[in-house]
């Protein structure tokens, strides 16, 4: 009894939610492919669950997100040559809408994406090692920056103190001369004659 209401009630929850519609699958490699699609105007949806099989094989990968309004997923680890059927479910608060209908797509040769790949083409994997690189670079520049910028303040720092110190030398000179003086010759030194 206690599990046909429940049936009952995901079944009831299930039909309020529509299922996703214009699923495609984009950027097919060997190994990797994107499944996308839309959300129906309306629906609460919170997550989404992916059931991906290959054609004639009775295993399931089952992925599941939620929390998210992200109306893509990477399906990753696939086999080259290949032929898989994708499902997308939604998922709400009160349950999880009915399935897509099935999309099959066939993974093609590791060789048969090298080729199709001219040479000008710039792939998101290249994109990403040039930004690191180029993250790389720019942490260098700014620790060099930062080194240059405290040497030249230790400079200023030694210059302003041998500047202080030259006032203070004239002083000490002055004091030896006046060490040197006498009573008859207040000033120290020569005698000079007022011609």
């Amino acid at each position: 009894m206690l599990s046909g209401i429940k049936r009952g009630f995901r079944q009831a929850s299930a039909d309020s939610l529509s299922p996703p519609v214009n699923v495609t699958i984009k950027e097919v490699k060997a190994n990797f492919a994107v499944v996308s699609w839309d959300i129906p105007e309306g629906d609460p949806v919170i997550g989404f669950a992916i059931t991906q099989q290959k054609k004639d094989v009775h295993m399931l990968r089952f992925i599941q997100e939620v929390n998210t309004t992200t109306r893509s997923c990477a399906l990753w680890d696939l086999e080259e040559e290949t032929d898989y059927i994708v499902h997308v479910q939604f998922i709400s608060m009160s349950g999880t809408s009915p399935l897509s209908e099935p999309i099959l797509f066939r993974t093609p040769k590791e060789a048969e994406t090298q080729a199709s790949k001219s040479k000008d083409e710039v792939t998101m994997e290249e994109v990403g090692q040039s930004s690191q690189l180029r993250a790389g670079e720019l942490i260098i520049i700014v620790v060099v920056l930062i080194m240059w910028a405290g040497v030249i303040a230790l400079f200023c720092r030694q210059y302003d103190i041998i500047k202080d110190n030259e006032p203070n030398n004239n002083k000490d000179k002055a004091k030896n001369s006046s060490e040197c003086s006498t009573p008859e010759h207040p000033t120290g030194g020569l005698l000079r004659s007022k011609v």
